[in-house]
């Protein structure tokens, strides 16, 4: 798809403007080069290169550098988040008549692969974000649109996600959270769990139940922050993810317009599960970020890291552990982009593919990132070292967006049910 909007400008200025382009090894380290039998540019367009070295470029330059500060010291860096969206991150799949970029799912996963080498937790973010702005753009009618999008897209106003529930993680079809008809408002009733951005976010995408109980009970509702009801538990302390807060969302006698409905009621599910297929891609793709920033810290420190009179890398044993990094990073990208272009399609196996994706990427990513680790010793585990919070921002990535046990059930339901 031709690019369109913010990126759209950037791509014309060619590559002059990403021609300090690097890859990420850590916030002192230059660029060695990208090996060629991992080297993410392999079968893209010339535009999507285009859109890879300008994503690569704001992770080298805006990210990288203060990764780790933002972990430690728990920092939603919204001005950064504002300047990605002047690049065109903010809405990379919404429709340019509402200031999106109008890019493909392709397009969008080779972006978010690219930023989450610069940092993880807030490339994951964004792609949340995104889900949100692009459920509200196709889902939305013209004035929900008109009203929303263009404020998401520039990132003036940042969205959360809202359907895991205190007792409802997997089986989000049970959701308790109501919201009774009472003349031109609902009034909402209950509260989500483990929400990013929560209490520091401007509109969020709810999910609850209008009817009777099941999926087709449920509809999509867009709550604005400010709203009487509407409030937040407390920063809950993570392992990982720290650039992003999350905190619990809760409603009660919280009243909201129906004309912030989104869809009919009893559409929500469907929309909340076609919004989770494209984002077990991005954060797949993000997996394949952190997994290629980790065989790159790897490879370095075994090139100069020596042991009984000798470099690492002379070590066949790890020689073959880098090997098998590269081949599992290599084969988790390709299902990544092979989803990501089926669900572009709205083919019939792009559901399941997606499952696949967001399976095989988040965990083969996860172990090329902790042998990363163990390839470094006991310096990986130092929080000096870029590599120690790669695995601890990857690690929630076999958790979120669908476990990856449903992503199992997924996938065996269609090989089972399929004639």
């Amino acid at each position: 798809m031709a690019a369109a909007g913010p990126l759209a400008r950037v791509v014309r200025l060619g590559s002059s403007i990403c021609r300090n382009h690097r890859s990420i090894f850590n916030s002192r380290a230059q660029r060695r080069g990208i090996a060629s039998c991992v080297d993410p540019a392999h079968g893209l367009t010339d535009e999507q290169k285009e859109f890879q070295k300008v994503a690569f470029d704001f992770a080298a330059n805006e990210m990288a550098p203060y990764m780790a500060d933002w972990d430690q010291k728990e920092v939603f860096p919204v001005e950064t988040l504002r300047k990605a969206a002047q690049l065109g991150f903010g809405g990379i799949y919404v429709q340019p008549d509402v200031g999106g970029s109008g890019l493909s799912r392709l397009d969008t996963s080779v972006i978010f692969e690219a930023l989450s080498t610069g940092c993880v937790s807030t490339t994951a973010y964004i792609s949340i974000h995104n889900m949100c702005a692009w459920m509200i753009d196709t889902f939305g009618n013209t004035e929900q649109r008109e009203k929303y999008c263009p404020d998401l897209c520039s990132m003036e106003k940042l969205a959360s996600y809202c359907l895991t529930e205190p007792g409802h993680g997997s089986d989000a079809a049970s959701l308790l959270t109501t919201a009774q008809l009472k003349g031109d408002h609902y009034i909402l009733n209950g509260s989500k769990a483990f929400i990013s951005g929560g209490g520091d976010t401007d509109v969020y995408v709810v999910m609850c139940r209008t009817g009777g109980k099941g999926a087709k009970g449920i509809s999509c509702m867009v709550v604005e922050k400010g709203t009487p009801g509407l409030s937040f538990g407390k920063k809950e302390k993570k392992v990982g993810w720290n650039s992003q807060p999350t905190r619990a969302v809760i409603f009660e006698d919280c009243a909201v317009p129906v004309t912030n409905r989104l869809g009919e009621e009893g559409q929500g599910f469907n929309i909340a599960m076609k919004g989770l297929n494209g984002g077990r891609i991005n954060i797949a793709s993000c997996s394949l970020g952190a997994a290629h920033a980790c065989i790159q810290l790897a490879r370095d420190h075994l090139l100069v890291r020596k042991q009984f009179g000798e470099t690492l890398s002379n070590n066949q044993f790890l020689q073959f552990k880098l090997a098998e990094m590269a081949t599992k990073l290599v084969a988790s990208r390709l299902l990544v982009r092979e989803a990501a272009t089926a669900l572009q399609e709205s083919r019939s196996d792009a559901v399941s593919l997606c499952a696949m994706a967001k399976l095989f990427a988040t965990d083969e990513c996860f172990d090329i990132c902790n042998q990363a680790l163990q390839m470094h010793g006991g310096y990986g585990y130092l929080k000096d070292y870029a590599v120690q919070q790669f695995v601890r921002d990857i690690r929630v990535h076999q958790i979120l967006e669908g476990t990856n046990e449903v992503m199992r059930m997924i996938i065996s339901r269609n090989l089972l049910t399929e004639s």
